[in-house]
């Protein structure tokens, strides 16, 4: 079974906290989210392989390192996109790659509407970027996606999971790792995670 981390990060309780109230407005909402998954993937990049590399300092030569895998990110529409900055911050040269999915809202089942992945893969690891893990369908739907697409390391970003749409996930991918910035109760009959912070798109986006 796959690992699943719910971080413990002081920092990212206290801002989780903020995103949960209803009072936040989207331009604060979105700086949350973009804060929140910068640190998550902080956590989540800590195995990623270096090469060795020797730069000049002022003072005289230092042995360093780089990273030596190429990084795709991957935010699940419309609600990923702003998680995306934050960790391009961190990493400038990572690739962006956009896939489309929405949640049938009477079966709750994911159904694609983009994608424009190339025919051959152009990353080595990808971290699929989606603030809301509830039902897991459109994660694990993406990482269906990206795995045919030939991605061998692929990583789940999340801010809040529900336990319902963990358990599908690790078992529909059990060697995909999650990080989540919290883990809350569970969904209600609509497939919202309680107690949640609400539509993350809408509220990203001035559209609830």
């Amino acid at each position: 079974m796959t690992s699943m981390k719910e971080s413990t990060h002081p920092l990212i309780k206290h801002k989780i906290t903020l995103l949960r109230d209803k009072e936040t407005e989207p331009k604060k909402f979105r700086e949350l989210v973009r804060e929140v998954s910068a640190l998550l993937a902080y956590e989540a990049t800590e195995d990623l392989q270096v090469s060795s590399k020797t730069v000049f300092s002022p003072m005289g030569e230092a042995d360093g390192s780089e990273l030596k895998e190429t990084i795709g990110l991957v935010p699940i529409l419309r609600a990923g996109l702003g998680m995306v900055e934050g960790i391009w911050e961190l990493m400038p040269e990572a690739q962006v790659w956009h896939i489309g999915l929405y949640r049938d809202e009477e079966t709750l089942q994911p159904v694609q509407y983009y994608n424009k992945l190339p025919n051959e893969t152009t990353v080595g690891v990808c971290l699929v970027l989606d603030p809301m893990l509830a039902t897991g369908g459109s994660a694990a739907a993406t990482i269906d996606i990206l795995k045919k697409w030939g991605v061998k390391k692929i990583k789940y970003l999340g801010i809040l999971g529900a336990p319902e749409g963990i358990k599908h996930l690790q078992e529909k991918h059990p060697d995909v790792p999650i990080y989540l910035a919290a883990v809350d109760e569970r969904l209600n009959e609509i497939g919202y995670i309680v107690p949640g912070l609400g539509d993350a798109g809408d509220r990203q986006f001035g559209t609830g």
